[in-house]
């Protein structure tokens, strides 16, 4: 008896008709059996053969136009405006060049360890925060979380840069509206004079600056406290209706139209650093203030709040547990080189903001010159520095407006990409998790800025400052920490380090180091954890100056810090109440990547022996 395969469209044979139901279209394979041969005539029976079950191919996923687009648009996410108020007064405060010792270390323990790990984990699973738990379906629930977060922090973030859009516009003239006290804004506390040098009490008086933000832009007098919030300002809700306006339009094609937007918004605030780095070091005072920077005071590292915020700096500049990472490397080609670009990356944001310390300190040393105080009494972190000690010592400068305008445009440029960054992660995670949303991306991500904007209104009302406070405080502290954590623990535990070992080799030809597999699976979730504990322990209610904020309101800020959190628990108690069977059965296909949930009916989970524990 003798077997052939061939297309049963190349058979002439007579065909029984179809029974009802029986998909006759397409081809198909047919099995001839030789039964018997008679008089040179071949007698056959024939048999349909199923042909191999074929899934219909995937969607191509979109990609970045260029390499450089990938790397400028993480590079323009992480680079944000933290580098420039926050990381050089730190340093400044916690021992000068001391300061780099404990930050340089938990960088290289735990922030490029993680940062590595993520985009790692969106450029293989190529989907976004909540897709890429396709690994874990369990911890699906930190997707929602790092999702909402980017979300929440979206809701004030955008309203700094509407603040830096309204002091841009405000630039356009030849006198500063920031130098004098004859503005119909400005209070009897007002003085031209520089307040510390004068005999008077530091709170009886202000500077011009100082009241031209709290109260010519955010118009803090005309409110009592954040039950006082009043109508939104025109002025401002118009700037802010321009950055979402900026923030669509970047968006709203995806990764082809974002990674040219980047290309600017990336690369100017080097050039404009690099032109104020070039004035500031010619001003008197200069100097003394990038000395005060770099001194060093080794017996700073003795207080355990140095690396406590050393430790709090790294988690937060690098934009590790926002899902921005995971969104952005999920675009990239398979065989692109994620360890390369993780080294790169974090690199360049660690000396982006240990370069900008000397643009921020050769003005602050020559503000102190100037007015002839200590260096301590105009040295400050926060939106303090930038829109209120920054732009007074720009106003004392020759061409003072022509220096403004340039500085202004950098702080737009640091804050459009990171804010691009945050939205392409709620939009990618939710586009990603939810098939419906790929064919009207357009619509989908007009309603997220658009509802951005709405929820932003509460921060450009009269007592805006105050929602805008509490927001910052709640919506990305504690949190973030706690998503990362869970993150780490999810994929170098349950998922497994060698696991996502072997697929970073799949990916690039080269198996991670036991530097990365220690610090994926000991190093970094220890140390996020140590994060957490801090971070409940050294918990302080957010406050405005002299304003306490009611408890009802920090109520609200712990419930809104609660709501993402909770979206590990409840997704995982959910994960395990719609999958059948006893609770074993469960679990099993809950921890276990949806591609294996074959050998869990077999009986094989990796995760139920010992060895997936104990394996680096």
């Amino acid at each position: 008896m003798l077997r052939a395969r061939v297309p049963a469209g190349q058979m002439c044979s007579v065909v029984a008709p179809a029974q009802p139901g029986t998909n006759t279209m397409g081809p198909k394979d047919v099995e001839l059996t030789l039964v018997k041969e008679q008089n040179g005539v071949q007698f056959t029976s024939s048999t349909l053969v199923n042909p191999a079950q074929t899934h219909p191919p995937e969607e191509e996923r979109e990609t970045w136009g260029k390499k450089i687009d990938f790397l400028l648009s993480v590079i323009g996410f992480a680079v944000d405006l933290a580098n420039v108020w926050r990381f050089p007064y730190l340093c400044y405060k916690n021992g000068g060049g001391a300061f780099l010792v404990p930050y340089l270390f938990f960088m290289v323990i735990a922030g490029m360890p993680l940062f590595y790990m993520e985009l790692a984990l969106g450029q293989y699973n190529r989907e976004g925060a909540a897709g890429v738990w396709k690994i874990c379906p369990i911890f699906k629930g930190v997707g929602f979380t790092v999702i909402l977060i980017s979300l929440y922090v979206g809701f004030y973030y955008n309203v700094i840069i509407a603040w830096a859009l309204f002091y841009l516009f405000s630039s356009f003239t030849g006198d500063l509206p920031w130098v004098h006290c004859n503005n119909t804004w400005n209070s009897p506390n007002c003085s031209d004079v520089w307040s510390f040098n004068t005999t008077l009490n530091d709170t009886q008086k202000s500077t011009p600056a100082e009241e031209y933000f709290e109260r010519g832009v955010l118009h803090l007098q005309d409110s009592e406290g954040i039950d006082d919030l009043g109508l939104p300002r025109w002025q401002l809700t118009s700037c802010l209706a321009v950055v979402i306006v900026v923030l669509y339009f970047s968006l709203w094609k995806g990764v082809k139209t974002s990674g040219k937007v980047v290309w600017i918004t990336a690369t100017m605030p080097y050039l404009v650093l690099t032109v104020l780095l070039l004035r500031g070091v010619t001003l008197p005072g200069a100097m003394d203030g990038i000395k005060a920077y770099l001194s060093v005071d080794l017996i700073k590292l003795c207080e355990a709040k140095v690396w406590i915020e050393a430790a709090t700096q790294i988690c937060f500049s690098l934009g590790v547990g926002f899902g921005v990472l995971i969104a952005f490397s999920s675009y990239n080609k398979f065989s692109n080189n994620c360890y390369r670009d993780a080294i790169i990356t974090t690199s360049i944001n660690s000396l982006t903001s240990f370069f900008s310390g000397f643009v921020i300190f050769s003005f602050l040393g020559y503000m102190a010159q100037k007015h002839n105080v200590a260096l301590d009494k105009v040295a400050q972190d926060g939106p303090g520095l930038v829109f209120i000690i920054y732009p007074e010592a720009i106003a004392t400068l020759p061409g003072s407006s022509v220096w403004a305008v340039i500085f202004f445009i950098m702080l737009l440029t640091l804050g459009i990409d990171s804010a691009m960054g945050g939205m392409e992660s709620v939009i990618t995670g939710l586009v990603d998790e939810f098939k419906c949303l790929h064919k009207h991306r357009e619509l989908f991500t007009l309603f997220i800025v658009v509802s951005t904007f709405l929820i932003s209104l509460f921060c450009v009302t009269n007592g805006g400052i105050y929602v805008f406070t509490l927001l910052d405080h709640f919506a990305a502290g504690t949190s973030i920490l706690f998503g990362v954590l869970i993150e780490a623990i999810g994929i170098a535990w349950f998922y497994g380090v060698d696991r996502f070992s072997d697929d970073i080799e799949e990916m690039i030809g080269q198996r991670p180091g036991l530097y990365w597999r220690l610090c994926w699976k000991f190093v970094s979730p220890c140390f996020l954890l140590f994060m957490v504990v801090v971070s409940f322990a050294t918990f302080n209610p957010p406050t405005y100056g002299p304003y306490t904020f009611p408890v009802w309101a920090n109520m609200i800020g712990w419930c809104l810090a609660i709501s993402s959190m909770s979206m590990v628990p409840l997704y995982a108690i959910y994960k395990l109440c719609t999958i059948p069977g006893k609770f074993c059965d469960r679990l099993a296909y809950a921890i276990t990547p949806e591609t294996e949930h074959h050998l869990v009916d077999n009986g094989e989970v990796r995760q139920f022996s010992l060895h997936h524990w104990l394996v680096i």
